[in-house]
């Protein structure tokens, strides 16, 4: 058993092959997923899991170079742009607009849903590298 806190195999395996500037949207309940994207559903309920849980997630093992976060968070929903201000770095998080996040996320290799229902609860990351 891996002694890592990502357990989830998929994910695990997403994570695990990216390269250098590839990117994965954490997402919320609502966010459409383009036809031909990965999707990873892990959507219980209203809320399980969190946006914040799998992000949490996902950091433990992601190195991220850079975030790209729909600005209309800072104004529906700062507290979520705080949390990713703390785990990211200010510098590394990127304000743009709600529907060039949309089409960004066409380029994803996967959007990771969640079953948040935070308004704009939506980030990109792009994987740095670890050499």
């Amino acid at each position: 058993m891996k002694k890592t806190p990502l357990l989830h195999g998929e994910l695990s395996h997403l994570v695990a092959t990216l390269g250098h500037g590839d990117s994965v949207v954490i997402a919320d309940a609502g966010l459409p997923v383009p036809q031909g994207t990965c999707c990873i559903d892990l959507a219980v309920t209203r809320g399980v899991p969190s946006f914040e849980q799998v992000l949490d997630a996902v950091l433990s093992e992601m190195l991220v170079q850079h975030a790209d976060h729909a600005a209309e968070l800072s104004t529906h929903s700062p507290h979520l742009e705080a949390v990713l201000r703390e785990r990211l770095g200010a510098a590394a998080l990127h304000s743009i607009a709600h529907e060039t996040l949309k089409q960004r996320s066409r380029m994803a290799r996967a959007i990771v849903r969640t079953g948040e229902f935070t308004p704009y609860a939506n980030v990109i990351l792009y994987a740095g590298v670890v050499f």
